[in-house]
């Protein structure tokens, strides 16, 4: 069953111009001139229930735009929506009931009063009867650890304490989707973590559908088996996490600090007919370099163990965040790099040839 459905989805925003200087103003109110801009390209997708899927892009990318039409919020130019079976932007009252969403930059709490009469308030918006919203509400607050925070007025509550009552107000009437854009900016590595863990248990618990968007790729990778990565107002990338790292991923470099001094032409013999590139950092520190797809890291080390007695092993690979910003340079996720590693005076060089992806 689908609880996100968009098929060709387009949206443009007539951007005015603006002249220089005082004539310019003056002209301005007479006259005035539009340019057109499109932030969403003609986009479909799918997002199962219970999914959790991580909606990424750079700045301008259209990600916003996107969960704003999803919500109701902007109407579309052109193409089709459909969230929990409604037109969000339609069927409003109807559809906002099965919905929960949070703006990292923006508050649903009232700014001045406590945060449990912000929550009062969203259970008569939200219709919640007395029976279900106690239940609910005592579960949050012990999951969330808000006890100590519903008579606090909103404005004094930190970052990350306000974060966590945001996340409770968007969940009191259960929804059935979650809309999440940037929930954890500027929050400290524990309330990071304890906001992942919860939204995990409540996925698997209540199978809540969650769209999740965020420039911290750490979220994605904690909550998300699958991304949709936007460009430019246009997917570039729909698929799994492990598929991503495995289609651009570059290889592993592991170095080992042996017990004894150690010589390159020896290392290079015992791993003869493998297609890794060793390089020696000092008299006891050697690297060795695995092309993604080439070889196997145990097999590569049991060559070595086997033979020489090694103190220490550290094995690095390419990070999520290198692989992203190495795709939104290219400009295209179809294309895959492939990478010939070279011995120069001793040390591992690497030249990137971009090849079609098969």
């Amino acid at each position: 069953m689908l609880a996100i459905d968009v098929n060709d989805l387009r949206k443009e925003f007539q951007i005015q111009k603006t002249r220089e200087g005082l004539k310019g103003a003056i002209r301005d109110l007479f006259n005035r001139e539009y340019s057109q801009v499109t932030a969403v390209k003609d986009i479909s997708f799918q997002i199962k229930k219970g999914e959790i899927c991580g909606y990424i892009g750079e700045n301008g990318a259209g990600k916003s735009t996107t969960i704003k039409m999803l919500t109701g919020i902007l109407v579309p130019t052109s193409g089709s929506i459909k969230v929990n079976g409604y037109i969000p932007h339609k069927e409003r009252e109807a559809f906002v009931k099965g919905i929960g969403v949070v703006f990292g930059q923006r508050s649903q709490l009232w700014w001045d009063i406590g945060v449990i009469e912000s929550f009062q308030l969203l259970k008569k918006v939200y219709r919640v009867s007395e029976a279900e919203f106690k239940p609910r509400l005592s579960e949050l607050v012990e999951r969330l650890q808000l006890s100590d925070l519903l008579n606090r007025p909103v404005r004094k509550l930190s970052l990350g304490q306000r974060m966590r009552c945001e996340l409770a107000a968007s969940l009191l009437h259960n929804p059935q989707i979650l809309f999440l854009d940037e929930p954890t900016i500027g929050l400290d590595i524990v309330v990071k973590t304890e906001i992942r863990e919860f939204l995990k248990s409540m996925n698997q618990r209540f199978e809540t559908t969650i769209l999740l968007t965020t420039h911290d790729l750490q979220d994605i990778e904690a909550l998300c088996s699958r991304v949709i990565m936007l460009d430019d107002g246009r997917i570039i990338y729909d698929g799994g996490l492990a598929e991503l790292k495995e289609k651009w991923g570059k290889g592993k470099d592991i170095i080992l600090r042996f017990a004894e001094a150690v010589q390159l032409e020896r290392l290079q013999e015992l791993t003869s007919g493998m297609e890794v590139h060793w390089s020696v950092d000092d008299e006891w520190t050697a690297r060795v370099w695995i092309p993604q797809n080439k070889a196997n890291v145990s097999e590569v080390l049991s060559r070595v163990v086997g033979v020489m007695s090694i103190e220490d092993i550290q094995i690095t690979q390419m990070e999520t965040d290198d692989i992203v910003r190495e795709i939104y340079q290219s400009g295209s996720a179809v294309a895959k790099p492939t990478y010939r590693n070279e011995s120069d005076s001793g040390q591992a060089s690497q030249e990137k040839e971009v090849a079609p992806h098969a």
